[in-house]
């Protein structure tokens, strides 16, 4: 009998421990969502933890047992996000054919705007809007996802170059046009790319994020009708200017 007594006891510990942190992690992840639609509707500055209280109906004190500060919650936040964000291209790139550098630059090109269409608030405080006194931890706030998107373009660049790199005979690039910590990545990442392939990874990123940027922030919606038909566009003569066959 107090065998019995002494497994139930634990159990119910156990079963007690096991609600209060779903219940912690469900409330974590409302306080994120709350973030963001405060975001959404008035902009970066509006994300305070006293406003985030407000709208769940806790207390102000209630909510630093979740997020000691709002740069915390911000830090979470990007890390979240950018997360998703190299998850997204990191599937399109591995499910595009190797043999087809032409369908990696499409599928990560698209996996990008789609992400970027999918989540707003994610791409301004990623790439965006910068939230008003927000202290960034050194090193940044999502070095590792920030990484892997880096080594993303950077693979576009690598697959485009047998292609495109009799368009950058003469090149003037050298390593010390970059910074010191991109170079660093790129070396131990892609060994042997040279300085100009560098330079027409930073201007891939450019054509893409110039584009999704416009369709984010709303600034087409009154010029086109089919801002997909223009980013597709886009990215089919950004396939052809680097000499690459759009068909293997």
């Amino acid at each position: 009998m107090a065998g019995t007594a002494s497994r139930a006891s634990r159990a119910s510990r156990a079963g007690h421990t096991g609600r209060r942190e779903r219940l912690r992690a469900e409330t974590t992840a409302e306080i994120k969502d709350v973030a963001l639609e405060l975001m959404a509707s008035g902009g970066p500055e509006a994300i305070t933890l006293r406003a985030i209280a407000r709208e769940m109906g806790m207390t102000a004190n209630a909510i630093y047992g979740y997020f000691a500060t709002r740069d915390d919650l911000v830090t979470v936040l990007i890390g979240d996000v950018y997360t998703e964000l190299a998850d997204a291209v990191d599937t399109a790139w591995e499910s595009a054919s190797a043999d087809s550098p032409a369908a990696r630059i499409q599928g990560w090109a698209g996996a990008f705007r789609n992400w970027a269409l999918a989540n707003p608030e994610g791409f301004r405080l990623v790439y965006g809007d910068p939230v008003p006194g927000y202290d960034t931890p050194h090193g940044g706030a999502a070095p590792e996802a920030a990484h892997r998107v880096c080594a993303g373009l950077t693979a576009l660049a690598a697959a485009a170059w047998p292609y495109a790199e009799h368009l950058h005979e003469g090149s003037e690039f050298e390593w010390s046009d970059f910074d010191p910590g991109l170079v660093d990545k790129v070396r131990a990442d892609f060994p042997g790319l040279p300085p100009a392939a560098v330079a027409l990874a930073l201007r891939i990123w450019g054509r893409l994020h110039g584009l999704v940027s416009l369709e984010v922030y709303g600034h087409l919606r009154t010029q086109t009708t089919s801002p997909d038909k223009l980013f597709r566009e886009e990215v089919t003569q950004l396939v052809r200017s680097l000499d690459i066959p759009l068909r293997s």
